[in-house]
């Protein structure tokens, strides 16, 4: 494993961002953080995602592992590493957008769910799988796609959630994308920031009733 997936492991959980504006997605990033959630995906279809990167690498520096996700133009890639992201993530695998992605020089995680997929994946040699969305088949299918693929990274995204964050741990989880189960449009369009701290803190180690 590189030393870039030893951060992505030691992490854990990255906070898949959908924020209306790039003044919700910075507020909910500093709640995140508080909450003890250092990895951020902040998706494209944030406004100025590549903006909210740049201040968000400029505000905390190394103390985040910080990327880029909804990634699907070789553009996007670029931007994004240029706004200073670590990882660039895509719901998908495309050829040709994982050679822009791989480019950049950063970790690529893109998307699959079914086993050819995955092979896509690896054969395009993607740093990350990111099964998705791994609410469909849940922890079982996890734990189904590791005898196939048992060194493959493996990421779910969806789904995800403090009761059973463990679970896909024990599956083979290198690491979990949390979305709307820890960052909610409800809360984000409510201003509930107290509130994403608050589920930032369940998605610890221990965290599950805190």
């Amino acid at each position: 494993m590189s030393t870039s997936l030893d951060v992505l492991q030691t992490t854990r959980v990255l906070a898949v961002m959908r924020a209306p504006s790039a003044d919700s997605a910075l507020r909910a990033a500093d709640a995140l953080i508080a909450g003890g959630i250092t990895g951020l995906e902040i998706t494209y279809s944030t406004p100025d995602a590549p903006g909210v990167i740049r201040a968000l690498a400029d505000r905390y520096s190394d103390e985040i592992y910080l990327g880029a996700g909804t990634v699907t133009t070789p553009d996007q890639a670029k931007q994004a590493a240029d706004a200073g992201a670590a990882f660039l993530v895509s719901p998908g695998t495309r050829r040709d957008l994982v050679a822009a992605m791989k480019d950049t020089g950063l970790v690529v995680m893109t998307g699959a769910l079914t086993p050819s997929e995955v092979m896509a994946a690896t054969e395009f040699e993607v740093d990350v799988v990111k099964i998705f969305p791994a609410s469909l088949g849940g922890p079982g299918y996890l734990r189904s796609l590791r005898g196939p693929f048992p060194d493959v990274p493996l990421m779910p995204t969806g789904g995800v959630t403090p009761d059973n964050i463990d679970e896909w741990f024990a599956a083979g989880a290198i690491a979990v994308g949390a979305g709307s189960d820890l960052v909610s449009a409800a809360d984000l369009a409510a201003d509930r920031y107290d509130e994403v701290e608050r589920k930032a803190r369940l998605f610890m180690p221990g965290g599950v009733g805190a």
